[in-house]
């Protein structure tokens, strides 16, 4: 059988030499509630026909963000994306290239990964930027990381204002290497509390600006208190669009940026592949993980770019590696540095004020509706409100009404006793009749 190359005996054969009796051996780490005990409910053995009509009839179920008013953020924002994008990045000389290990063949990608940094670093205010990491997630995570090899200590603060998901991501990567994480509790505005938890054991601080409740924080003051204990400053950043109208990180103070680029060039594409963003300060730059692309000139004194100061296992020894990231979100990457040189600055500041004012405009309906409580006291394009009723049953109910009102915060943290809590975000892409008809449906569903 061309699918099923191996036999019961190749099978017992491997999974004697691995040291395990079967494959349920494997999963032992997976989690109880998120194995499936048996087949899922579908037929099997169907002709191609017939798997197209079911598989289309199951995809007719979902809503998408496209088609119906639509306010959910948290991390993955709707944003226009110019046709002039798909256009470029479906061209084969970018479909189908791979990783730039031969300069004098790759000039073409070497110098978009180029552009890239140069365009992260102007965003994000600071002098050196790489090219690039899986998602904002990730770049956490190596952020945390990095810290600890600089600082030489092992405790990372936090903050309650950062995305749940992002906190997850970054333990699970590590604690496998025995690095410790403080994860303060949820705050629509931390500011306060993340100063009190610095001490002289601290590696780094953690804050989100905007954070996942959407409050935009001046964190100057919190990079003071940071260094004043030896520590870095690790900003996230989920919504990049919010730096074309924010202060940047840099200019706050910043040791360590690590954000989300799917805002710019990259649809949702129901989660990724997103692209990491991940910039930081000349003096520590030999410790930052990931690829850098860095301009040279060739034996004929012309332009060119190459891999400087490479850092990845893929490049060096292993021992001597700074990250064990052995691929970079390339195409992504291009979406992202398509998308910025088509908006430039001044088209990237007015994009940002329209997603700003949009915001207001969603607060304020919100706001107008008897028992609904706007949390966020200053925001970008997403903030928090108090519901009241149960924030993912409102949500259930208003999506078999077509419309998308938002994200639960329970979804993201189940036990921290938020339940009524709603994220909503609006971007560019929401129209004013969207505003009205989120309105006017959350007013029947709450019966106000």
């Amino acid at each position: 059988m061309r699918y099923l190359p191996l036999t019961p005996d190749d099978r017992t054969a491997m999974l004697s030499a691995i040291g395990v009796s079967s494959i349920d051996d494997l999963f032992v780490d997976v989690p109880g509630p998120a194995q499936r005990d048996g087949f899922v409910d579908l037929p099997r053995v169907a002709g191609e026909l017939e798997v197209e009509r079911a598989m289309s009839k199951m995809a007719n179920r979902n809503v998408s963000a496209g088609s119906v008013p639509f306010f959910c953020g948290a991390g993955a924002y709707k944003h226009h994306v110019p046709a002039t994008v798909d256009h470029v990045i479906q061209r084969s000389e970018f479909l189908t290239s791979y990783t730039p290990y031969q300069p004098e063949i790759a000039q073409g990608t070497l110098q978009y990964l180029y552009e890239f940094q140069t365009q992260v670093a102007n965003l994000t205010g600071m002098p050196v930027a790489n090219a690039s990491l899986y998602d904002g997630s990730t770049a956490m995570a190596e952020g945390v990381l990095m810290a600890t090899r600089v600082t030489r200590r092992n405790k990372a603060i936090i903050s309650g204002g950062v995305h749940p998901h992002y906190v997850r991501a970054t333990e699970t990567v590590v604690h496998a290497v025995g690095v410790e994480t403080e994860a303060l509790a949820p705050a629509i505005d931390a500011e306060a509390a993340v100063i009190d938890a610095i001490d002289k054991d601290t590696a780094c601080v953690v804050v989100q600006t905007p954070n996942v409740f959407g409050t935009a924080t001046d964190v100057t003051k919190i990079a003071e208190a940071a260094h004043a204990a030896g520590a870095l400053l690790i900003v996230v950043v989920t919504e990049a669009v919010s730096m074309g109208l924010l202060k940047s990180p840099g200019e706050m103070g910043a040791d360590i940026v690590a954000a989300e680029g799917q805002s710019i060039g990259n649809a949702l594409n129901y989660g990724g592949p997103y692209v990491g963003l991940f910039a930081t300060r000349d003096k520590l730059v030999r410790q930052m993980p990931g690829r850098l692309t860095g301009e040279t000139v060739d034996a004929d004194g012309e332009r060119g770019f190459v891999l400087t100061l490479s850092t990845r296992e893929q490049h060096i020894r292993r021992d001597k590696a700074t990250s064990n990231i052995c691929t970079n979100s390339g195409l992504c990457t291009l979406a992202f540095t398509i998308h910025m040189s088509l908006l430039g600055e001044t088209g990237l500041r007015k994009l940002a004020l329209l997603n700003h004012e949009k915001a207001l405009a969603t607060r304020d309906a919100l706001a107008a509706i008897p028992g609904v409580e706007i949390l966020t006291p200053r925001f970008f394009n997403e903030f928090a409100v108090r519901l009241p009723k149960n924030a993912a049953e409102v949500v259930s109910t208003l999506a078999d009404h077509h419309v998308l009102a938002g994200v639960p915060y329970s979804r993201l943290a189940p036990d921290a006793g938020m339940d009524d809590v709603l994220l909503v975000a609006a971007t560019e892409t929401t129209m004013d009749i969207d505003i009205q008809i989120l309105a006017k449906s959350l007013t029947k569903v709450l019966g106000a």
